[in-house]
């Protein structure tokens, strides 16, 4: 099971950092994310689930993604998902935001990846920590360029 914790300071409105975690902005920060449809509940609350589609080169992959956790506080706002990619890993995500005054946010972002099955474990063990690493800062760095471009 790979693990990771990563924290960062934004100098915008949380506002501003929590809109690109709804729906109609997912590609922003996910731009491998093709397709994002939301099939059961609503978007803002835990238990909504969407079917995703992600292209990695020329391979499309789709699965379903569920909110396991969802707060949207004018000081502090989560949202927790998790989905099983390739039938070979869970992987669980969590993005919290945490005000720290009007125009500064922090960015918490945690996850795990464990394998499924044997396939999916022993990719995982021949995985590198230090490409895991690349695409998590990869991804908070996205956030953030996305975040400050809010207007």
């Amino acid at each position: 099971m790979i693990q990771w914790k990563e924290e960062s300071i934004i100098d915008t409105n949380i506002e501003n950092v929590w809109s690109l975690f709804m729906d109609k902005n997912i590609k922003k920060i996910m731009p491998k994310v093709e397709e994002h449809i939301l099939i059961e509940k609503k978007e803002t609350e835990a238990g909504a689930k969407h079917r995703q589609t992600y292209r990695e080169g020329k391979r499309l992959e789709t699965y379903i993604v569920e909110t396991l956790a969802y707060e949207d506080h004018d000081d502090r706002k989560l949202k927790q998902i998790s989905f099983v990619l390739g039938k070979a890993f869970e992987i669980t995500l969590t993005f919290t935001l945490v005000k720290l005054e009007e125009t500064q946010t922090k960015f918490i972002y945690e996850g795990q990846n464990k394998g499924v099955n044997f396939v999916g474990r022993a990719m995982l063990k021949l995985g590198s920590e230090k490409s895991n690493k690349i695409v998590v800062q990869e991804f908070m760095q996205k956030v953030e360029q996305e975040a400050l471009s809010i207007v």
